[in-house]
């Protein structure tokens, strides 16, 4: 009886525990879905303020295609949800058909005791089979079996009370899995009707933005136009912050070679100079040409890392370390807003178009703050296409922060991540759209793998 009690307790134990792990998976997927819900909205607080302009914009298309694929990643977590609930509906029908089997066969065999119990009722048969031992010790034995038996006859009632509230309990959640998948069904039926009629938003706008394939065309121009320029400006401040750094570098150096030639001409003359001190770099010499270099040993002692002219001092080598191991956790420039146009190349759906952007452009009201993603160095502050942009050094890396209607810092300041740079003016459509862009050294970089999830 003990083994039986035994297994049945460690069937409950392996019960219970997948119950916990889907417990955490189904608070992983409700809070997944709270995410991409809050982006949806967001895209639609944004799409309503595009929708303010007579003529369909590229920020529209792209708007509400982003929120296709948000609305399509949210459907797809919904269906993960029906998964989970089938297999926990599943897992707990056979808990239910375990118990009821498990029950039956404890019912039956306390019916069987208390039978055998009732049989052997009277005094008599108890004194006749105390009386009937062939010993002492075999009297005491006879007597500790029946003690035991009357404690097997209460332990398999307990049992049986036990097994029962088990199964009242198994039976209940069964029925609230039930109740909880009707209710994420009709949720998925509702997500499925917003994504159709999302849809034929979609091949509205690409129907009015191809009758008006001419504007379009010029929207696009004016991008590009902004985007060359753009480039060619942090191509420029990006060199000049090479050639500081190695103007630096070269300063280094000769000092460094001046002390050695005083230590030399002193060790002749059996004279004592006392070395300055140095703290300008731990990082080993870069050679001049800045080509890169590998097993350069570093107060951090990364010897494998492959280092940058732009980390020859022990603060740039600590900003771009810190920016790499952020990868994808970096802070949004902007507190609220969605991706009007992503990093790259896109074709222009229901055209003959295409459009290239080195950063990533976010919608986001006018007047909002833009704050520094990392700590790092302003390096240069311009004005372009009536409005200002700022360009940050991290280390080896660079963020840019344009379409900037006013800017709080200067060239040369050192800022922090969230120190607030400006705020974002309006756009071709009159809306507020941020261009942010990341780079390593004259590289552009996909934005949206730096910064951490919505």
């Amino acid at each position: 009886m003990i083994k039986k009690l035994f297994l049945f307790f460690l069937f409950f134990s392996f019960a219970v525990m997948p119950s916990l792990a889907q417990q955490q998976s189904r608070d992983e997927l409700q809070k997944e879905q709270k995410q991409l819900q809050k982006e949806i909205d967001d895209l639609n607080n944004a799409l309503e303020s595009t929708r303010k302009n007579k003529k369909q914009s590229l920020s529209q298309l792209a708007i509400i295609k982003h929120k296709l694929a948000v609305r399509e990643k949210l459907i797809n977590n919904i269906n993960h949800d029906i998964h989970r609930i089938d297999d926990d509906i599943y897992a707990k029908e056979l808990e239910r058909n375990h118990l009821k089997k498990e029950l039956d066969t404890l019912k039956q065999n306390y019916a069987q005791s208390i039978v055998f119990a009732y049989k052997n009722r009277s005094s008599y048969e108890y004194l006749n089979f105390l009386f009937s031992a062939s010993n002492f010790n075999d009297a005491v034995k006879r007597t500790t079996y029946l003690k035991s038996y009357r404690k097997y006859r209460e332990t398999e009632a307990q049992t049986i009370l036990k097994t029962q509230d088990l199964l009242k309990q198994t039976i209940g959640t069964l029925n609230n899995s039930k109740t909880e998948k009707s209710k994420v069904l009709i949720t998925q039926s509702s997500q499925l009707k917003v994504l159709e009629q999302d849809k034929k938003e979609k091949d509205q706008v690409v129907k009015q933005l191809k009758d008006q394939e001419k504007d379009l065309t010029a929207q696009i121009r004016k991008r590009e136009t902004q985007r060359q320029n753009l480039k060619k400006a942090l191509d420029a401040a990006i060199r000049r912050a090479m050639e500081d750094a190695q103007r630096k570098e070269n300063e280094r150096i000769s000092k460094q070679k001046a002390l050695d030639e005083q230590k030399r001409l002193a060790a002749q003359n059996n004279k004592t100079v006392e070395p300055e001190k140095n703290n300008t770099t731990a990082v080993k010499p870069k050679p001049l040409n800045n080509e890169p270099i590998t097993g350069v040993t570093t107060v951090g002692g990364n010897t494998n890392r492959t280092y940058n002219l732009l980390e020859s001092t022990p603060e740039g080598l600590t900003q771009s370390i810190n920016f790499e191991n952020n990868r994808g956790r970096l802070p949004w420039p902007v507190s609220n807003g969605s991706v009007s146009h992503q990093f790259g190349i896109h074709k222009i759906e229901g055209t003959h178009l295409t459009e290239k952007n080195d950063g990533t452009s976010i919608l986001t009201a006018i007047g909002t703050n833009v704050k520094s993603v990392a700590d790092g160095e302003v390096i240069s502050v311009f004005d372009m296409n009536d409005a200002q942009t700022v360009v940050i050094k991290h280390g080896k890396y660079f963020t840019s922060y344009s379409n900037l209607s006013t800017v709080d810092v200067a060239k040369g300041q050192k800022v922090n991540a969230g120190t607030v740079l400006g705020k974002v003016a309006p756009n071709f459509d009159n809306n507020g759209e941020l261009n942010f862009e990341i780079l390593l050294d004259k590289k552009f970089l996909d934005p949206e793998k730096w910064l951490r999830s919505r």
